[in-house]
């Protein structure tokens, strides 16, 4: 394929932990990319199943590191500056199973505009996802591609900073402009650069054409865990309501969105949809005040509870 003016080398990074039954057909259909990245590397939180030794027999060159080890920002950074001669880098999570042979190669036409410093792809439910997953995915994830700048934050709010590291790429001049990944953050490392991108001038690129099969069917529980962490996130990165708008606004638009789905394709569920709603807001909530909780109630109540131990008291 032709890759974008001056870009000449692109690099692929996969964080993983036991991949599982995912792993062979997620490597099945890497392995038909019509774009063959120039690096290929593995990030492995010490599995213990065949996750490294199938993904050494593909080409990927494997760091292990120890679970505990392991930081949204700071792997990913790790990462890129182990690739750091590469001109754009794709993200992909275990999980996240290439649609098409050319994904990747629509993803990385994202950069044929210079002033594009990352793109993201579209999510598609996988199959069997349940409604409320599927309606998640159909939501965030259109069938239009955008191209978005500092000045639609008007238009599109705190959704303007919108992006997936699921399946997202970086040019890399770009992300080490804005100080690459950040180490501290609870989760959302990519909403983090997308925002200083933004800031510097950089335009983010939505590109629907590239496509993952990549879902969640969360439990209560972790639906609420998960809020807990977004609201830490948000309030630890004040400057992005600040400058985008809150996240109120589209919190309700989802709400009346995922409400008409349901009456339309599955009405018995609404009243697990409004249960769940309500986790949400109580775990954003409890969240945007976890400064006055104590330490371990904290991680207890965090999807990610290892970051608890490397954050302040």
């Amino acid at each position: 394929m032709n890759k974008p003016l001056g870009i000449s080398k692109v690099g692929l990074i996969v964080p993983t932990l036991n991949a599982g039954g995912l792993w062979e057909p997620w490597l099945v259909a890497f392995g038909q990319q019509t774009l063959r990245p120039d690096a290929m590397l593995l990030i492995d939180s010490s599995s213990g199943d065949n996750t490294v030794a199938m993904a050494r027999a593909q080409g990927f060159e494997v760091r292990v590191i120890p679970k505990p080890a392991f930081n949204h920002g700071g792997t990913r950074q790790w990462g890129v500056d182990l690739l750091a001669d590469m001109d754009i880098i794709v993200f992909l999570t275990q999980d996240a199973l290439l649609a098409s042979p050319d994904a990747i190669e629509k993803l990385v036409a994202g950069f044929d505009d210079g002033q594009v410093g990352a793109a993201y792809g579209r999510q598609l439910p996988h199959q069997g996802a349940g409604p409320i997953a599927a309606h998640a995915r159909l939501f965030n994830y259109p069938a239009e591609s955008q191209l978005r700048s500092l000045k639609d934050r008007k238009r599109f709010g705190i959704k303007t900073v919108f992006i997936s590291n699921s399946f997202a790429a970086y040019r890399t001049s770009a992300l080490m402009q804005v100080g690459g990944f950040p180490v501290d953050t609870i989760m959302n490392e990519d909403t983090f650069v997308a925002g200083r991108m933004l800031i510097s001038g950089w335009k983010i690129a939505y590109c629907a054409d590239a496509q993952v099969f990549h879902s969640h069917d969360y439990n209560f529980r972790d639906e609420f865990k998960r809020y807990f962490d977004i609201g830490v996130f948000h309030t630890t990165t004040s400057w992005l309501q600040r400058i985008f708008g809150g996240a109120s606004g589209e919190g309700l638009r989802f709400v009346v969105s995922e409400m008409r789905y349901l009456m339309q394709h599955a009405p018995w569920l609404v009243p697990s949809a409004l249960l769940r709603t309500g986790l949400k807001w109580l775990g954003f909530k409890l969240g945007a005040l976890h400064w006055g909780l104590p330490q371990a109630m904290r991680r207890s109540l965090s999807l990610h509870g290892t970051y608890w131990f490397r954050s302040l008291p």
